[in-house]
């Protein structure tokens, strides 16, 4: 088993007092049945997490819109789990998604998880959502320091020309600066 989904399914498990559908849901190998879980009214959180994840992990397009919404989700465990499934869901949709919560000034709190998964899918939105994400994050006394750390060594990671004028101005920002050179250090030189 997945060492994320085991560690899911105890956290769900505990969520959902032992439920039997939880075991149900579990256990099941039936995608149909995993898929109805997120279309029924009534069902609670924990279980349209559990069907989301193992529909994520299984190639499964119909979980695409309960992962965008569980990877904006006040709970950074949400999050990350919802993080985890969409980079392997295959969907193309899924850094369009990414960009537009990472990019979200109203939802800048919850945009650590997006800016990550962008840094993992490394698809064509990833660089420009990161530069705009840390460009917002540079401003003076702003508190999502986490946020624009993720977008430095992000930035670092896709080792992307286009980053290198954000990332000098990080270099002014005590918190960053160290990340700021790291990440400077890995984009190569125009010749």
């Amino acid at each position: 088993m997945d060492e994320e989904l085991r560690s899911l399914t105890e956290r769900l498990r505990e969520e959902s007092g032992s439920s039997p559908l939880c075991e149900r849901l579990a256990a099941t190998e039936d995608l149909d049945e995993l898929a109805a879980v997120l279309t029924e009214p009534g069902q609670p959180l924990w279980a349209r997490e559990l069907v989301a994840f193992r529909l994520g992990l299984a190639g499964d397009r119909r979980a695409f819109e309960a992962l965008v919404l569980f990877l904006n989700h006040r709970d950074p465990q949400r999050c990350a789990c919802a993080a985890y499934a969409l980079a392997r869901l295959g969907d193309p949709r899924t850094a369009r998604a990414a960009a537009a919560l990472a990019t979200n000034e109203l939802r800048v709190a919850y945009a650590l998880h997006p800016v990550r998964l962008l840094t993992e899918l490394r698809a064509p939105e990833s660089v420009p959502a990161l530069i705009t994400t840390l460009e917002r994050r540079l401003r003076p006394h702003d508190p999502y320091r986490r946020v624009a750390l993720a977008c430095v060594e992000g930035l670092g990671s896709l080792e992307d020309a286009r980053a290198r004028s954000v990332l000098n101005e990080a270099l002014a920002h005590p918190a960053l600066a160290e990340a700021a050179v790291r990440a400077l250090g890995r984009i190569p030189r125009q010749r």
